[in-house]
């Protein structure tokens, strides 16, 4: 062979071009773990996670605990109840209906299912129930269905009748309102249509074809290898989650899988083996609100506060669980957060920040929320108390932790759990202070309100969440039960 220096150099060209890329690729993943150990050690994240993008994984990784008891560590096979990542499975599914025929788009509720009340399931179409414009109330928005519901099995007909069949909150397709119930419904009617379950229809044409080996339907009395327990934080420390019988939750929020299960499904959502591309892109079309069928189509705004992503996105939360999964379908990346201890409210965040290492933006570092701070002496000062350490840490240290309207209001509902009534409404009341322009405050006020037996300052406070938020269902709900017009205050 003849010696060629001009072709060495380029051979090493060539070479030293990969040399950037791995290395890059290396501090890139090292990145993304920082973040999450960060998150982590501030008990604002216990899960697994995974990053990717079109050339394929960059992280995957666990922290923290599956079993806090045995001190079992997540791993990234860990088994977590997905919530209402659920829907997009659901939806799926009723597509694929359609593309057989067995259902259409523009089926009523009442032709899908026979027996459910003709006078409000004529009027709504199964597009409807994907997209929440059903006008059917949200079951779990009721007052005691957590405190006198959630732990009793129930079969798919029964909790229909009971729970899914209420009066139309308004016309169908005229608004948007998350309703589990219409998920739930869904459900049925796949079981209707299939012959087979809920369960068993997910499992044949999604999972099994997709080899998530590693999915299912989470039933609590079966014995599963790698489930995660779901906890929820106190300042004391985590507690086991609240009971929850895994057949109310059914087709909104009862499957179960793992982060490289939903890496397999988010692959497959970008070719066709699942379903015509025409009728997946129904999965991704916004409607109202920018939900699809299953879906959310948001733009998230990195930490630079200047570059927006278009995402395709979904969270859940249930007892003792938070989920989050954003697609981005430019550079087919993705960010997969599963977590056991019920940290939602921190999801979000931490996906930016994934999102921003991966467009090379420093990511902003998490900071504890002043939730955290102020329960540390909630138990053993009055209120009032309480409320003058936030003013005091809001005006000395404002960068030092999070101020976000959603702390208060954790904090406010934890009170109103514990039988503080009283106490919470000072915390929802100075978060009102604080973000007069968010409408969810008012309703967590007027729920508050509700709960101390004052049905005019209820009223108001709802009345004033649904000024700034025409879509809350709740209020709207509240408004309602109460025989007030569900109208802005003028």
């Amino acid at each position: 062979m003849t010696w060629n220096p001009l072709r060495v150099l380029g051979v090493l060209a060539v070479a030293l071009l990969f040399i950037p890329v791995a290395a890059g690729a290396a501090t890139r993943q090292q990145e993304l773990d920082r973040l999450l150990t960060q998150y982590h050690q501030l008990r604002q994240f216990n899960g697994a996670a995974l990053v990717a993008n079109e050339k394929g994984v960059i992280l995957k990784k666990a922290y923290g605990s599956a079993n806090f008891e045995w001190n079992v560590p997540n791993t990234p096979d860990t088994k977590f109840r997905l919530a209402s990542v659920t829907k997009q499975f659901t939806a799926m599914v009723v597509l694929q209906l359609v593309a057989e025929g067995k259902l259409k788009l523009d089926d009523t509720l009442a032709s899908a299912l026979p027996d459910y009340r003709k006078d409000t399931g004529s009027r709504i179409t199964l597009a409807q129930l994907l997209n929440h414009t059903s006008g059917i109330p949200n079951y779990t928005n009721r007052p005691d269905f957590f405190s006198k519901v959630s732990r009793n099995p129930y079969t798919v007909a029964d909790f229909v009748k009971q729970f899914a069949s209420g009066d139309l909150e308004f016309e169908p397709g005229s608004q948007y309102a998350y309703s589990n119930s219409g998920y739930f419904l869904l459900g049925a009617i796949i079981e209707r249509a299939t012959g087979k379950t809920y369960a068993q229809a997910v499992q044949e044409r999604i999972f099994t074809p997709l080899g998530m080996k590693d999915s299912g339907y989470d039933v609590h009395a079966t014995v599963l290898p790698k489930r995660a327990s779901g906890y929820e934080q106190t300042p004391e420390g985590y507690v086991n989650a609240p009971y929850l019988d895994m057949s109310l939750p059914y087709a909104a929020g009862s499957l179960y899988s793992t982060v490289e299960d939903l890496y397999r499904w988010d692959r497959a959502l970008y070719g066709n083996t699942l379903l015509p591309e025409a009728l997946k892109q129904k999965m991704f079309t916004p409607g109202l609100k920018n939900y699809g069928f299953g879906f959310s189509m948001d733009p998230l705004k990195l930490d630079d506060g200047k570059t927006e992503l278009a995402t395709i996105q979904h969270s859940g939360g249930i007892n003792g669980f938070s989920t989050r999964i954003f697609r981005v379908p430019q550079g087919k990346e993705v960010v997969i957060l599963l977590d056991n201890t019920s940290g939602g409210d921190n999801l979000k965040p931490l996906a930016t920040g994934l999102f921003s290492v991966l467009h090379g933006i420093p990511p902003k570092a998490p900071r504890m929320g002043i939730r955290e701070v102020l329960l540390q002496t909630l138990g053993k000062e009055p209120v009032a108390k309480t409320v003058a350490r936030y003013r005091e840490l809001k005006a000395t240290k404002p960068d030092a932790y999070d101020y976000s309207d959603g702390q208060l209001n954790s904090l406010g509902y934890r009170l109103l759990q514990t039988g503080r009534a009283a106490d919470s409404i000072e915390i929802f009341k100075l978060n009102v202070e604080m973000f007069p322009q968010v409408g969810n405050v008012y309703d967590s006020l007027g729920e508050a309100y509700l709960a101390v037996g004052d049905k005019e300052q209820a009223r108001v406070n709802y009345r004033k969440a649904l000024e700034l938020d025409p879509a809350n269902a709740n209020a709207a709900a509240a408004l309602q039960n109460l025989g007030a017009p569900s109208k802005a205050v003028p």
